[in-house]
């Protein structure tokens, strides 16, 4: 019988120092800083980013969107996507290797079981030692911290959808709600579970972005390349042996770059897609080279074509503004352009007209005809507004009603309101007239919706 399923082997990687482990870390403690301390941060009086789905509004520092504005987190996920196209035809997989929440977690997950259980060799050996008071106790150390910090994650993620002061003291005081705490519970345990057990094989097997990166590769993609006229063939030897006289290229074949690899891949194979372009290999590579005296860059951020082609940096770099790239950019310019005019320029009023299906037209005194219209309108400032209500479309037509309305801090009112003309000035049937709402504070302020005035016949 031929099984289709294979045992995963443990992956315990080997600590690491240089520049792009530093540069790694740098983007664990600026991404953690902003996902923890964000929620924290007070605006006006209130929470800066909420995304409020109780009531509907979501403030991201001095804007205030409501559902009707979901176009701009359209436009933002398109702009995500086109840079990440970007990115990914100049410089591989950056964004997997350093910032992506996999990554930086997984790395954060690692550095506790190193605390904990040692380096890499130590905890090999706990893997294969016997079940004992220490081991138990080591585990269950690393799982505890492990879900600690879990639970603090699913707790942040929740604050940034429920004001998380509030949140604090409903947990505080054991007063969380079902789904808050679902939620927590949640998101806090799919934390524990990728970062602390599937690691690696999110990215293998559960994430997509691995799939179909291939098809934003092109021999100019800037990525972890193995340099193997350099290299090969590979083999053991001293310090001071001269490895041309041995016939042997510059790789030691110590298989640090192996045991380094968070996927557990081994780079001298060529381009794989379980590459997340960490750098890691790199790092250790050149700490080899210059133990044993051979320059650095074995392994290297490099091209297929600069390797191929024997190009310089500035050469690379050059290559890099080629046609498909100078597309991405100008449509991500663009996109970016037009999303942030129309943030400048969007008025924070809102309108919807709602007839009153009670009364479609009615006489009233003197015999005038009257429409009764439900107006909601909408502050997306987060000052009291006071509005001015108009109308157009029919000759003399009037708002018998108040025609000023007062709407609180990012509310929605709704007012009822009452729109007459004289008995002789339209034909019986439907015709189009215009509600105009404007700012008593600011007048550039205002919004025109349209609506049908009914005339019995």
């Amino acid at each position: 019988m031929l099984s289709l399923y294979v045992s995963q082997k443990k992956i315990q990687p080997r600590s690491v120092f240089g520049l792009f482990t530093k540069w790694r870390w740098a983007l664990v403690w600026v991404t953690q800083i902003v996902f923890y301390g964000l929620p924290w941060l007070q605006w006006n009086a209130r929470q800066a980013v909420l995304f409020d789905l109780e009531s509907r509004r979501f403030f991201l520092f001095g804007l205030v969107l409501y559902p009707q504005d979901f176009i701009y987190l359209t436009g933002l996920l398109v702009i995500s996507a086109l840079a990440l196209f970007l990115f990914t035809a100049v410089a591989g997989r950056l964004w997997c290797g350093y910032a992506c929440p996999q990554t930086v977690y997984t790395e954060i997950f690692l550095w506790i079981e190193k605390r904990v259980e040692g380096e890499r060799s130590a905890r090999l050996r706990l893997d294969e030692a016997p079940m004992s008071v220490a081991k138990v106790g080591k585990r269950g150390l690393k799982h505890l911290l492990w879900l600690i910090f879990s639970l603090w994650t699913g707790f942040t993620f929740v604050g940034y959808f429920t004001p998380i002061r509030e949140l604090g003291s409903l947990t505080l005081m054991a007063s969380l709600g079902p789904w808050q705490t679902f939620w927590v519970f949640f998101y806090g345990l799919a934390t524990y579970g990728n970062a602390g057990f599937l690691r690696e094989q999110v990215c293998k097997y559960m994430c997509p972005y691995a799939r179909f990166q291939s098809a934003m590769f092109d021999p100019d993609t800037m990525i972890v390349t193995y340099d193997e006229a350099r290299g090969e063939p590979r083999g053991a030897r001293s310090k001071k042996a001269d490895p041309k006289a041995l016939g042997l290229g510059s790789c030691v074949d110590c298989t640090l770059c192996v045991q380094v690899c968070p996927t557990g891949i081994d780079i001298r194979k060529g381009l794989q897609y379980e590459c997340i372009g960490c750098g890691a290999c790199i790092d250790v590579c050149d700490e080899v080279m210059d133990k044993v005296g051979y320059p650095r860059g074995l392994i290297r951020y490099s091209t297929q074509n600069g390797v191929a082609q024997g190009w310089s940096r500035q050469a690379m770099i050059r290559r890099a503004f080629r046609p498909r790239v100078l597309v991405y950019t100008a449509a991500l310019g663009a996109i970016t352009a037009a999303l942030l005019v129309s943030l400048y320029l969007r008025t924070p009023l809102k309108v919807d007209v709602i007839r009153d299906r009670g009364a479609l037209a009615r006489m009233v005194e003197q015999g005038r005809i009257e429409n009764v219209f439900r107006l909601q309108v909408m502050n997306a400032t987060e000052h009291p507004q006071r509005y001015f209500l108009d109308v157009d479309g029919l000759p003399d037509i009037v708002i018998a009603s108040d025609r000023w309305v007062d709407v609180l801090p990012t509310e929605v009112r709704s007012v009822a309101v009452r729109v007459q003309i004289p008995p002789d000035a339209a034909e019986p049937g439907s015709h189009p007239i215009r509600f105009l709402v404007r700012s008593s504070e600011k007048p550039t302020d205002a919004v025109a919706e349209k609506a049908v005035f009914l005339v019995p016949r």
